[in-house]
């Protein structure tokens, strides 16, 4: 998966708790009116959301914390769609969330772990009855419920291979060695340790869940849903109530770590079998080349005759477009709907078993989309500059969540006619009706071969333009990832705006939602035309007469930590500080110590060892550490011991090189994180520590 890219992962098994929320503001933070970290982390952050079936009412899950007791908890609510009447259905003695309407929305089942782990439970609509439904031991990590109500998916942790010294010399079991034969011996935070989250089916009867059925095989030595995120939206009931489509990669090894080859798997439930979609035969004879890359997230139409699913055409590229293809159940024929459509399609929906709908992120924003499986002609239905992260439709009504910059998700209607909508939900004005945000601007900015660029300039909140602001370049990470209207909660522009800053977000190449041509540019060219985009960007912000062209810094995560390190040894004295997290120092080291090869094989071209390979070899030759000579600039390196993504020692490598060097610099390593930093005690020290070091330097 793409190195910045995270998406939440399933629930996991904790103890109850009762746990008082600290959302509000205190009178101090009320009359600053400034926006901080520590308000930040009293907003409350929109979960899954869906309409009932009749499109009268809408099921969601909101998340609060306690900074003291460093948790969050979800609860569950629900919306009248006509009155607006919002009810809480569930309390602050448990975690509460994913929860997902019956076929006939009498009831709302959702994962609770009041019963001591994580486990799915059942309750009517108004949040009377609440029923345990599954008790499985450790708990569950996902789950969904057929239509017709008979039967049930779940998703649990099954130990199927010993990697452990205790498990392989049983009378050594005070032995914690971890013994490998092969590769993805660790996989993004978590070391394997022989034990992969596998599918179970059970009938649901009465007295709960029974003749539970793992489809995977106990001996699966891989995951479904995918590893590392386990996505349960990888996996769909048939409406009928008789099939279970998933995706899954039954690849282990050197194998595993080299390829993105998932495919579309269909069990039937009355005879037991499997079949691979992406692998039969069909008329024109086998069908492996057009399906060697990811294919993904099944969605059955309403009759069952056809599943619609997202597929990527490259190999070993994690990147590409995301295609929309339609797989005949009769024929076993497959169809590209979206051929002419050069943005990728996400969160598709049947409206009916012609037409479809879809996100597509376009032009740094994320819209709704709409096909029809005829004439494969895609119409962007919503347009403006926000995030449209999911959607749920219902008798011809839309439900969304969407995002900006400035705010955090919210629900929204939407008229699937015309793309208007309607804010819904206010679940923070506790916030932002009492601090300040700036303004974003939106500028298309020319590079240096004559291309325009799109570029979100976020200002201090009371922006003077007769005073001079010290200015951020922020890198993106990913490197395939869009700057777009999103919310973070980890690298947020408005939060860095509010502490004086002017924000320079460009859309490098590399960035998706330009197009493949655009997207596809940054791999095997690092050092390239993407970091003369950088520049171009905080070049032509830097002739305002508003930028500190004495106090200008440079941020980033991931990749764009990679883009810091370069830029620490390619900037011409641009810069007066620089922030790294988890970024790649080191070419070479970083091949040998990632675990998903198939990302550094695509983006740098090749291994390091190939010297007849041009394109990899100069990948190699532009790595951050061979300009090390040239640092001369403070820099503030953040990693997580965690991250097996870009090892955290690729940081330390940075931060030897830095001392050595007699640059200023500080190495902040958590010990409990990985990629990101997500606990909020641990946020706060990451803010403390980004706006301290900036604040040295630059102020």
């Amino acid at each position: 998966m793409a190195m910045a890219a995270f998406a939440l992962g399933s629930c996991t098994s904790q103890q109850p708790v009762t746990l008082d929320i600290d959302n509000q503001l205190t009178q101090e933070e009320i009359a600053a009116a400034r926006f901080t970290p520590e308000v930040m982390w009293k907003m409350g952050r929109l979960g899954s959301a869906s309409l009932s079936p009749d499109g009268s009412s809408a099921v969601y899950s909101v998340t609060r914390y306690n900074m003291k007791e460093n948790k969050g908890l979800s609860q569950i609510y629900t919306r009248d769609m006509v009155s607006g009447k919002e009810s809480v259905l569930t309390d602050n003695t448990s975690s509460n969330s994913d929860p997902q309407w019956s076929a006939d929305g009498e009831k709302i089942y959702f994962i609770s772990n009041r019963s001591g782990s994580a486990q799915v439970w059942s309750m009517n609509a108004d949040g009377s009855a609440a029923t345990q439904i599954t008790n499985i031991e450790g708990g569950i990590e996902g789950y969904g419920i057929a239509p017709t109500a008979d039967k049930l998916f779940y998703v649990k942790k099954v130990h199927a291979a010993d990697t452990k010294s205790s498990d392989i010399y049983k009378d050594m079991d005070k032995s914690q060695a971890r013994i490998y034969d092969d590769l993805m011996a660790r996989h993004w935070d978590y070391w394997d340790e022989g034990d992969y989250s596998h599918i179970f089916i059970a009938d649901l009867t009465p007295d709960g869940a029974k003749n539970d059925k793992d489809i995977l095989g106990a001996d699966a030595a891989w995951d479904a849903p995918l590893a590392p995120y386990f996505d349960t939206a990888e996996i769909a009931w048939s409406n009928d109530g008789k099939k279970l489509a998933y995706t899954c990669k039954p690849l282990t090894g050197a194998e595993y770590a080299v390829s993105t080859d998932s495919d579309i798997f269909i069990y039937n439930t009355e005879d037991g079998s499997t079949l691979n979609i992406n692998k039969i035969k069909t008329n024109a004879g086998m069908r492996i080349m057009e399906f060697v890359g990811y294919d993904r997230y099944p969605v059955w139409s309403p009759d069952d005759s056809q599943i619609a699913f997202c597929s990527m055409a490259t190999p070993g590229y994690e990147s590409d477009k995301d295609r929309l293809y339609i797989y005949d159940c009769k024929s076993n024929e497959m169809k590209d709907i979206t051929p002419n459509f050069d943005h990728s399609a996400s969160n598709v929906i049947w409206k009916d078993n012609a037409t479809l709908y879809f996100l597509s992120a376009i032009e740094g924003t994320q819209q709704v989309c709409k096909v029809n499986t005829s004439d494969a002609k895609v119409e962007v239905i919503t347009k403006g500059d926000h995030d449209i992260a999911t959607i749920s439709i219902a008798d011809d009504k839309c439900l969304a969540t969407i995002m900006t910059i400035s705010r955090d998700k919210e629900l929204y209607a939407v008229n699937l006619t015309n793309g208007s909508l309607s804010q819904l939900s206010n679940i923070n004005a506790h916030v932002y009706d009492n601090v300040k945000m700036g303004k974003v601007e939106k500028r298309w900015i020319k590079t240096t071969d004559g291309k325009e660029m799109l570029t979100w300039v976020i200002l201090p909140p009371d922006f003077d333009p007769n005073k001079k602001y010290p200015t951020l370049l922020y890198c993106e990470g990913g490197p395939q990832s869009v700057v777009s209207q999103g919310w973070s909660y980890r690298w947020n522009f408005q939060l860095m705006a509010s502490q004086g800053y002017v924000v320079v977000a460009p859309n490098r190449r590399g960035c998706p939602s330009f197009g493949s041509e655009w997207r596809e540019q940054i791999s095997g060219d690092y050092a390239g035309q993407n970091i003369q985009d950088y520049l171009a960007a905080i070049d032509t912000v830097a002739k305002e007469p508003w930028c500190d062209t004495d106090h200008l810094g440079c941020v980033g995560a991931s990749y764009g930590g990679y883009s810091v390190y370069y830029l620490a040894g390619n900037h011409d004295n641009r810069f007066k500080a620089f922030i790294s997290h988890c970024g790649i120092f080191n070419f070479e080291s970083m091949y040998g110590e990632t675990e998903e090869l198939f990302f550094i094989n695509h983006d740098y071209g090749g291994n390091y060892w190939d010297k007849s390979n041009a394109i990899a070899q100069r990948s190699y030759a532009n790595s951050p550490h061979k300009f090390v000579d040239k640092w001369n600039t403070p820099i503030l390196i953040i990693t997580g011991e965690y991250d097996f993504r870009i090892p955290y020692t690729q940081s330390l490598q940075a931060f030897t090189a830095a001392r050595l060097k007699g640059v200023d610099a500080r190495l902040v390593e958590f010990g409990n994180e990985a990629h990101q930093v997500f606990k909020p005690q641990n946020s706060i020290v990451w803010n403390r520590e980004f706006f301290g070091w900036l604040d040295k330097y630059l102020k």
